[in-house]
C-alpha cells in the first residue's frame, strides 16, 4: 500500500510517498481503508521535535518506517477475531492510539475498535476525519473538563481554528453565550459558526473587554504563562481557566485560586473512558448538521507536505484533510 514515511526529523519535505506492507490486525482491530486524514498541529510538532517523536509517536528505534498521524474515516475491510462492534463495509471514523503508533498516512490502517465509531450515512469522510482529534480536544475541554452548561460566558480563543470551530459550536449547543478571539479576517466566519460576540486578538486586548467570563478555552501556543494570565484576567470570581497548550506550574494555580478563586486546569487529549460515548454524541451532532466540519484544504496523499506546510503555520481556518 501507499504511505507517507518520515524520513528523519525536519522539515515538510522529510515525509515522502512510499510503498509499504498492509498492516495486520489484531484480535481486537478492524482493517480500515481509510478514505480521509485530518491533520492537526501535533503532527507537525512531532515531525520536526525529536522530543515529541519519542513520546506522542512513542518511537522506540526499531520501526523500519515512521508513519505519523492519528485520525481517519474510511471502511472496514477486514474485522479481528474478537471483534463485535463492526463488520465488513462498515464506515467508521476516530482518532486513535494516541499517544503512540496509529500509522494514520497511509492507504489502509489497523485501529482499535473501541476508539472508532460508525461514521453517519449523510456525513462525508472527510468531514468526519476532521471531526476526530480536534472535536474531541474541545469537547473535552469544555464538556468533560470545563462542565460546561446552559448561560456561562464562554471566551473561545482561536475561534477560528480546528479546534476552536468546533468549541464555538459545542459552546453554542449547550446554551453558552460565546466570545470567539480571532483576527479579523476570521470575524464573519467565526460569527457564522454561532459566537455571540467576537473579539479581535490583533488589535484589541480581550482582557479588557471581559472580565465576567464563567469559562475560558485557551490554545495559544505559548512557551511562557503571560497569555493564561491574561486570560485569568477575563475570569469572574469562581471561574475557570482551561489551558490546553501551556501547562501552569503549581505556583500559578494555587495564586489564581487563592487570589480570584479560578480554578486552573490543564486539559489532557488523550482518550478517556468516555471516549466512545463523546465520539457517538458528536457523530449525532454531524449528523443533525448542528455542528459542522469546516475545511479548509484538501490534499492528496502524496502532497502530505503542502498540508503540514500549512497546519505549522498555526493560522489554519477550519480543517486540513489528505485523502489516499
Amino acid at each position: 500500500m501507499r504511505a507517507i514515511i518520515l524520513k528523519e526529523i525536519g522539515g515538510p519535505e522529510n515525509l515522502i510517498l512510499a510503498d509499504v506492507p498492509v498492516p495486520i490486525i489484531l484480535d481486537n482491530e478492524v482493517l480500515v481503508q481509510v478514505k480521509a486524514i485530518s491533520i492537526n498541529p501535533v503532527d507537525a510538532f512531532v515531525r520536526r521535535t525529536k522530543e515529541a517523536l519519542d513520546w506522542v509517536y512513542s518511537y522506540k528505534g526499531t520501526e523500519e518506517h515512521i508513519i505519523l498521524g492519528w485520525d481517519v474515516a474510511g471502511v472496514v475491510t477486514e474485522t479481528g477475531k474478537a471483534v463485535t462492534k463492526f463488520k465488513k463495509d462498515d464506515e467508521v471514523f476516530g482518532n486513535f492510539k494516541f499517544v503512540g503508533q496509529a500509522n494514520a498516512y497511509a492507504e489502509y490502517v489497523a485501529a482499535p475498535e473501541t476508539e472508532l465509531v460508525l461514521k453517519p450515512a449523510n456525513v462525508s469522510f472527510e468531514a468526519a476525519a476532521g471531526a476526530t482529534m480536534a472535536a474531541m480536544t474541545a469537547w473535552m475541554s469544555l464538556v468533560n473538563v470545563g462542565k460546561i452548561k446552559k448561560g456561562d460566558k464562554v471566551i473561545i480563543h482561536g475561534a477560528s481554528g480546528g479546534v476552536g470551530h468546533y468549541a464555538v459550536q459545542f459552546a453554542k449547543h449547550f446554551g453558552a453565550y460565546v466570545i470567539g478571539i480571532a483576527s479579523e479576517t476570521n470575524r464573519d466566519f467565526v460569527l457564522g459558526l454561532g459566537a455571540d460576540e467576537f473579539i479581535d486578538y490583533k488589535t484589541q486586548f480581550f482582557e479588557e473587554l471581559v472580565n465576567d467570563a464563567d469559562l475560558v478555552h485557551d490554545t495559544v501556543w505559548s512557551d511562557d504563562d503571560k497569555h493564561i494570565e491574561r486570560s485569568l484576567k477575563a475570569l469572574k470570581p469562581g471561574g475557570t481557566l482551561l489551558s490546553l497548550i501551556v501547562y501552569p506550574d503549581q505556583e500559578f494555580i494555587g495564586k489564581a485560586k487563592a487570589e480570584k478563586n479560578v480554578s486552573v486546569l490543564r486539559v489532557n487529549v488523550s482518550p478517556s473512558a468516555t471516549y466512545e460515548q463523546d465520539m457517538e454524541y458528536i457523530a449525532r451532532l454531524l449528523s443533525s448538521g448542528e455542528v459542522k466540519t469546516h475545511i479548509s484544504h484538501i490534499f492528496p496523499l502524496e502532497e502530505m507536505h503542502k498540508a503540514h506546510a500549512i497546519i505549522q503555520t498555526k493560522n489554519t481556518v477550519g480543517k486540513i484533510i489528505v485523502t489516499p
